[in-house]
């Protein structure tokens, strides 16, 4: 399992998300490394499909993925039961990490059959 958290260093939100995706990895006990993607500037961001600061990808594979055709360096938004955060809960990423782990797993077992 690979995860990324995409940010660039004008956005301090991505901060408090490294925190809290290291404190769901812990929670589901897996002993996995957060890998961090720094975002250098709107070339690079488009590049990458940057989503926004900060972006969690579980096997290169956004958490809350969005349909757009443009990149940006942006700061990110999301919907908590708190209101509108820059970066989600620790238990909306235990969500979505077991989530796509499951649809993962589904997949690999449906091409290796």
């Amino acid at each position: 399992m690979k995860i990324e958290l995409l940010y660039f260093e004008g956005c301090s939100s991505w901060q408090i998300g490294l925190e809290n995706i290291k404190s769901a990895l812990q929670a589901e006990g897996l002993d996995v490394s957060v890998h961090l993607v720094k975002i250098k500037d709107d070339s690079d961001a488009a590049q990458k499909k940057f989503l926004g600061s900060p972006s969690f990808r579980l096997n290169g594979l956004e958490l809350w993925n969005e349909e757009r055709d443009t990149f940006s360096m942006s700061c990110r938004l999301y919907t908590t039961p708190e209101g509108m955060k820059g970066s989600p809960t620790v238990s909306m990423l235990q969500e979505a990490i077991c989530r796509l782990n499951i649809t993962e797993s589904k997949r690999n077992k449906k091409i290796f059959k």
